[in-house]
């Protein structure tokens, strides 16, 4: 039995999403800048895939601006941001334990002159709001915060986050990377005063080279692709319409029954909790319950090293990770779990479990049981 539990790197995409990519690919192909009926066609896709995201965040659909996925979005939110704010100061906070999308921008920022103030988390990954008060200055441009860490799940308080920014300073910008929390964790960005939102298709069933960045209206913002001025100038670019399109039928799929596909999430992920809390030396990380997100699990495997362990499973036909899959080609101690204080002997000893919509009961269980075959097996082999 196969059980891809892997769904925080990505996610298979939906066969309604695929289909429409395909038929806009192959049929509906025009150029949403043509003038002619195939150019309106095209047009049209994009149009209505705006109006599903705007709808299912409550804000207006000039509001969203296509992009190329999570890491494109959180480039131009926070590149394009202190550029286009550059005469306010040059001063940027973001927390410890932000996605490598985040981090390697704030680093690109450091090197051109800005100061960037990362923010500490305890031992849940969690973000000390009166840290956060504290650091903002003045020439603070922008703060930016990861909704749902995408190794441990933790889910940061954006809405109070928010509130502090805007009554520190009127001036800087709230930044939201919701790349693992759209569609599964509550987000209103209009009434929790967030000015940006970034979000990727292919992690919510929609096709990979997809996403979006909410941005809200009369926030300045420099574009960082130049050309046609497409997406009102913000990302210049022909549009990726059979993308687009998919994106737009993921999201309604996603948001149809949210309720109940969040709350099969949480049941799911507890069954597999509850079943690896009862392997000798297992251990957990991130806020427990409905403090973290529904679909991510990191689990600590006592004298067991992550990559040992995911090539073990993977012969068993369990698919996981360790970390961020975005950086899972170059070996390195997370930064997330060295954030959280985890012990020494367990920052290379730690797996990620994530699941979707569409993961099952059985591949929950059948993971579970796995697990409790290899781990003492794998034990054996200890390095002391």
């Amino acid at each position: 039995m196969e059980c891809y539990l892997d769904n925080s790197a990505t996610t298979r995409c939906s066969e309604a999403a695929a289909e429409m990519v395909a038929k806009v690919l192959t049929k509906d192909y025009g150029n949403p800048s043509s003038l002619h009926n195939k150019g309106m066609e095209a047009e049209q896709y994009v149009k209505n895939s705006r109006q599903i995201i705007a709808k299912s965040l409550k804000v207006e659909p000039k509001e969203i601006v296509f992009t190329s996925g999570g890491s494109e979005s959180n480039n131009l939110a926070i590149l394009g941001a202190c550029y286009a704010n550059r005469r306010l100061g040059k001063h940027v906070i973001a927390t410890a334990i932000e996605h490598p999308s985040v981090f390697q921008p704030m680093k690109a920022l450091e090197d051109m002159g800005y100061e960037v103030t990362y923010l500490p988390v305890d031992e849940r990954g969690v973000c000390d709001l009166q840290t956060l008060a504290n650091e903002i200055r003045q020439d603070t441009v922008l703060v930016s915060m990861m909704h749902v860490n995408n190794e441990i799940g933790t889910i940061q308080p954006i809405e109070d986050a928010a509130r502090i920014v805007h009554d520190r300073n009127e001036n800087t910008l709230f930044h939201v990377d919701a790349i693992q929390s759209y569609g599964k964790v509550d987000l209103f960005p209009k009434k929790s005063l967030i000015d940006m939102v970034s979000v990727s298709g292919h992690k919510l069933h929609g096709p990979k080279g997809s996403g979006f960045l909410y941005v809200r209206d009369k926030v300045k913002l420099s574009p960082i692709i130049f050309g046609g001025g497409q997406e009102w100038g913000r990302r210049s670019g022909t549009e990726n319409v059979p993308a687009i399109a998919g994106l737009g039928v993921a999201v309604q799929e996603m948001f149809h029954n949210r309720e109940e596909h969040v709350k099969k999430l949480y049941e799911l992920k507890e069954a597999l909790r509850s079943q690896l809390a009862e392997i000798e030396g297992i251990s957990f990380n991130g806020a427990e319950g409905t403090f973290g997100a529904p679909q991510i699990l990191s689990v600590s495997v006592e004298g067991v090293r992550a990559e040992v362990m995911l090539h073990a499973l993977e012969d068993r036909g369990v698919y996981c990770s360790a970390g961020s899959a975005c950086s899972s080609n170059r070996p390195a101690i997370s930064r997330t779990l060295q954030a959280i204080g985890l012990k020494k002997e367990l920052l290379d000893a730690t797996v990620r479990f994530s699941l979707c919509i569409y993961t099952t009961r059985e591949e929950v269980d059948e993971a579970a049981k796995v697990m409790a075959e290899l781990v003492p097996a794998l034990r054996k082999y200890r390095r002391y």
